[in-house]
């Protein structure tokens, strides 16, 4: 935060378009380095749960293991041991990184 206040300190010194440059070339800095890898990373989590089936093994968000045992619209079944099901939100399950290997084979 201080080398932010220092940066505008500079530009409103200067008077000129140095500053103002400066300042854009941090947005730009930040949003490449930041935000786009972030949104990317996000893109591939969505397309991941939209291509689960049933059948295929996901770790949940706390770190529950389970084969997916049916799907539906929010929320899926999950056997996380015989005869045992659970019903989870679908944004808090990921594919199990043992399948994931193996599809990439």
């Amino acid at each position: 935060m201080n080398s932010l206040n220092s940066i505008l300190l500079q530009a409103q010194q200067g008077g000129g378009f140095g500053g103002l440059i400066m300042i854009v070339a941090m947005i730009a800095i930040f949003y490449f380095f930041m935000i786009r890898p972030q949104q990317k990373k996000q893109k591939e989590i969505k397309k991941a749960r939209e291509a689960l089936s049933t059948g295929d093994r996901v770790v949940t968000a706390g770190g529950v293991h389970g084969r997916i045992k049916e799907l539906r619209d929010n929320t899926m079944m999950i056997e996380i041991a015989p005869n045992t099901v659970i019903k989870i939100d679908k944004a808090s399950v990921f594919p199990a990184a043992s399948d994931e290997a193996q599809k990439a084979k």
